[in-house]
């Protein structure tokens, strides 16, 4: 498990430049700062404001993070005029218009190759490869990466392609059809026909002659028990990770986009559709063709009904229903007038 967690945290899936000197990535961002006695700090990644991770890069482009962001350890972060209160005199505070734009410039600095999907050259037929997976059943047509590893007793089926260094845990079924890429599952992880993991997110900062792809570093993490159902769509993350939690069932067609993170024990029906960055807690139900907004907060036990729309946060053991999504019992209130 930890060696999983150590995985989830140096990109092994995607080629890194760096380091840095400060000064190298503010001449990349075509940004000045005369002030600062860091220019030269050598920087090695660039990551979120509550990661707290140091020798790096950070952002932080909402007051909802102050409470995070006072603490951080970066060296410097990308930020506005009116939120650089937020950050410790410690941290180089490097003031931009466009604070999302400017972490994309710096992502594609450090790695330049993961705004699209590549492709992986390192594919061989899994026929090839038996003597590396002897407790692991393939099907027809099977196709797997370098350094990919599949935990005993798991199995593979027909026409799947398993891309360069995912790691799948051990008594694991992956249907026919899949393909799988920059992604980490726990054991007892089902995945069925069609479904498609780690892709790129939907994710670009429009600009004045074309759209900006904005790199996505971050990876899927499903924990054990979960389970994906046919032809669901699940993107890795931006800068953070996408992941599922224990014993959490999606139904078919479910779209999870980048850095969405699910708690466990969760049941989502066919077609719900949950935007960028929000977060769903514990024992989550959710029914088919649900919507759920981006960088939301979906509290524990909550229960949304299908078709519903949510457009905002929603506390712990709540019942909602309709667009926008109100309190249940006032929608059947509501209905009955």
């Amino acid at each position: 498990k930890s060696r999983l967690i150590k995985l989830m945290h140096h990109g092994v899936f995607f080629k890194k430049k760096g380091p840095f000197s400060l000064r190298e990535v503010l001449d990349f961002c075509e940004i000045k700062i005369t002030d600062s006695d860091k220019v030269e700090k050598k920087i090695f990644d660039i990551s979120t404001i509550e990661s707290l991770k140091e020798n790096c890069i950070t952002f932080l482009n909402s007051s909802k993070y102050k409470n995070m962001s006072i603490n951080t350890n970066a060296i410097a972060c990308i930020t506005t005029l009116s939120l650089q209160k937020f950050l410790p005199s410690s941290c180089v505070k490097i003031i931009v218009k466009n604070v999302l734009f400017t972490v994309a410039k710096v992502s594609k600095l450090f790695y330049p190759e993961a705004d699209i999907d590549q492709i992986d050259r390192s594919l061989q037929s899994a026929d090839k490869l038996s003597h590396k997976y002897p407790d692991v059943k393939f099907g027809k047509n099977v196709l797997i990466g370098e350094n990919v590893k599949i935990g005993k007793n798991s199995s593979i089926a027909s026409n799947t392609i398993i891309e360069h260094d995912v790691i799948i845990g051990k008594h694991c079924l992956i249907g026919s059809d899949v393909v799988i890429k920059n992604t980490i599952t726990e054991d007892l992880v089902y995945i069925s026909d069609g479904a498609k993991l780690g892709q790129k997110g939907f994710g670009f900062i429009p600009d004045k002659t074309k759209n900006f792809r904005f790199p996505h570093i971050g990876i899927v993490y499903l924990k054990k028990g979960v389970e994906i159902g046919t032809s669901c769509t699940i993107d890795r993350g931006s800068i953070t990770n996408t992941s599922i939690g224990e014993n959490t069932f999606l139904d078919n067609q479910v779209h999870i986009a980048h850095n969405v993170k699910i708690g466990k024990n969760c049941m989502i029906a066919g077609q719900v559709g949950i935007a960028g960055s929000s977060v769903v807690g514990d024992n989550v139900g959710i029914g088919g063709q649900a919507g759920i907004s981006g960088h939301l907060k979906i509290g524990n036990n909550v229960k949304i009904g299908g078709g519903s729309g949510v457009i905002k946060d929603i506390p712990d053991n709540s019942k909602v229903m309709g667009y926008p999504s109100i309190n249940f019992r006032n929608f059947i209130k509501k209905l009955e007038a």
